[in-house]
């Protein structure tokens, strides 16, 4: 434990996981922690959050767990509250909550752009609506917004409004990093590329053929690295943006993606 973010409060939503194995937000929190921070573990699932705070105080680290749909308000707002009574502080946001699913403006439903609309960008509005006003206080934060190179580029199939959504939050990133810079606050987001985590396999493995072996290695394949990348790609990358190494960094977009994006360049 190198105690990069010792005395640090960080708040990870999405922080379980949608399956067997490492997703984005477990890693990050069981990262922060490992670093040395408290960590409140936030998901839609109770079970989840619970699994991964179970993998951190096993580790001797601090979290507690709570249950929250992020697209609502309400959860929102009592969510913050929680974390504040039992922390005393929010030092980190970290905004990890997505899901996935494929189609355009003409194989997708309405309820579907609604609901991805939702979980994913409406969400990040409640979040910082509901949290900010506590780094406002304290004059002190760092947000970090977990993207996708969705949000920047074609990555081989339709998915209209999970890319809609990312691209959403790099303007919403660069936005608030203005809006609060001079209030000690710093927004960035990390853009992870092609990644072998539990979210990706249910909702894309059809893209590929419907196996899910097939899919890992034509993904592979198409990565100039010549592998995906994982949760904990992601993961380092975000304890980078909110860890005081980054003190003088906001309104960033880091792309995490093993070159894909700069070969399409």
């Amino acid at each position: 434990m190198a105690e990069r973010m010792k005395g640090k409060v960080v708040l990870v939503t999405g922080a379980g996981s949608s399956g067997p194995g490492w997703g984005n937000g477990k890693a990050a929190a069981v990262l922060y922690a490992r670093e040395g921070a408290k960590v409140f573990a936030v998901d839609y699932r109770l079970e989840a959050a619970e699994e991964t705070a179970k993998l951190i105080t096993d580790e001797g680290g601090i979290c507690v767990a709570h249950q929250a749909d992020v697209s609502s308000s309400a959860d929102v707002q009592g969510m913050a509250e929680k974390c504040q009574e039992v922390f005393g502080r929010i030092d980190v946001l970290h905004n990890n909550v997505g899901i996935v699913e494929t189609g355009g403006p003409v194989e997708a439903s309405e309820e579907s752009w609604n609901r991805v609309v939702a979980v994913n960008q409406t969400s990040v509005f409640l979040t910082c609506k509901h949290v900010i006003p506590q780094m406002l206080k304290q004059k002190s934060g760092s947000i970090v917004n977990i993207g996708s190179i969705a949000g920047i580029r074609w990555i081989g199939f339709p998915y209209l409004a999970y890319s809609a959504t990312k691209a959403a939050l790099l303007a919403m990133t660069s936005n608030m990093a203005v809006q609060y810079a001079a209030d000690g606050i710093r927004v960035n987001c990390v853009l992870p590329g092609l990644m072998n985590t539990p979210l990706i396999r249910e909702p894309l493995v059809k893209n590929y053929g419907g196996d899910i072996d097939s899919m890992i290695s034509q993904r592979d394949q198409s990565v100039p690295m010549g592998r995906m990348g994982d949760g904990w790609d992601t993961a380092y990358a975000a304890l980078f943006l909110a860890s005081d190494e980054a003190r003088y960094i906001s309104g960033t977009h880091l792309v995490v993606d093993g070159a894909l994006t700069a070969r399409s360049a």
